[in-house]
């Protein structure tokens, strides 16, 4: 496997990383100053600053955008919702295509309030995709199903495995990938196999990077700065510069309590510094 030599340039920032205090604006003038290559803004923040100047914003500083948070939701309990969320995920479309974003990251749903039917709010999901699928395509808009840890399978995601996600993959055809985020498949003892599978079938659309604490205080918002948990990132970067990914690896880090407090400049520092960390790793385990 070829060393892993990654720089600030090969990196997007997720705007989830800096947290609700800090605009569009500030995420892209921070991945200007610390030279990141690309930024992948949530939706909230579309709203909070408008389409058409957010698309303004981006490209007039040159960043590639990985990806836009989120799109998916799919289970619910009635026509009408699903009706809703299906013309939901076709205005996330329309972002993403507005953006020029590599892919539109679904974040597929979990249970339904009330409901205990994993296996069918996991067929609702595949009938979800599908829903939007044509769409999708017409828009020139690559779809990366994100499987999310085991935890979140009856609140948020359902599709908790890469295998998993694979699996829907591969029966939808082109435009269907995965987004790998390191905090949420970094256990799976099938993981290097799975992400070789979605670099062969090209498949392999988004990578998130960020750490996971040990203890964790908070299932979803306490989430680790790379090198502050038990991840060995060296390991999981290499193992997805090795399945031929050619995309950005974008750092998404939700910490109310920790990094969201920071500002732009401490955090995007320490981010830099991380990544040379990490390129450290890798010639010490030459040696």
């Amino acid at each position: 496997m070829k060393p892993l030599l990654l720089e600030s340039r090969h990196l997007s920032l997720n705007t989830a990383t800096l947290g609700p205090r800090h605009s569009l604006q500030q995420a892209v003038e921070g991945c200007v100053k610390y030279g990141f290559g690309g930024i992948a803004p949530w939706r909230d923040k579309l709203t909070e600053t408008g389409l058409k100047q957010a698309c303004r914003l981006i490209n007039d500083a040159g960043l590639r955008v990985s990806g836009l948070c989120r799109g998916g939701m799919f289970p619910a309990g009635t026509k009408r919702e699903r009706a809703d969320i299906r013309a939901d995920n076709y205005r996330a479309i329309d972002e993403a295509a507005a953006l020029g974003a590599e892919c539109l990251v679904l974040v597929v749903g979990g249970l339904p309030p009330g409901q205990k039917d994993l296996a069918s709010a996991r067929r609702q999901v595949e009938d979800g995709i599908a829903g939007i699928l044509d769409y999708a395509r017409a828009a020139r808009v690559r779809l990366a199903i994100e499987p999310l840890h085991p935890m979140y399978a009856g609140d948020r995601a359902c599709i908790n495995t890469l295998a998993q996600a694979l699996a829907l993959c591969e029966g939808f055809g082109e435009g269907v990938g995965v987004a790998a985020d390191a905090y949420h498949v970094w256990w799976d003892p099938d993981l290097p196999a799975q992400l070789h599978r979605a670099g062969r079938g090209q498949r392999l659309y988004a990578c998130h990077i960020c750490d996971w604490l040990v203890p964790t205080r908070h299932l979803l918002t306490d989430r680790g700065m790379m090198g502050d948990g038990v991840i060995d990132l060296n390991e999981f970067c290499r193992t997805v510069d090795g399945a031929g990914y050619s995309g950005l690896y974008e750092v998404e880090i939700f910490s109310d309590g920790g990094w969201w407090q920071k500002s732009v400049d401490e955090t995007l520092g320490t981010i830099s510094a991380r990544i040379k960390a990490l390129n450290a790793a890798e010639d010490n385990n030459e040696h």
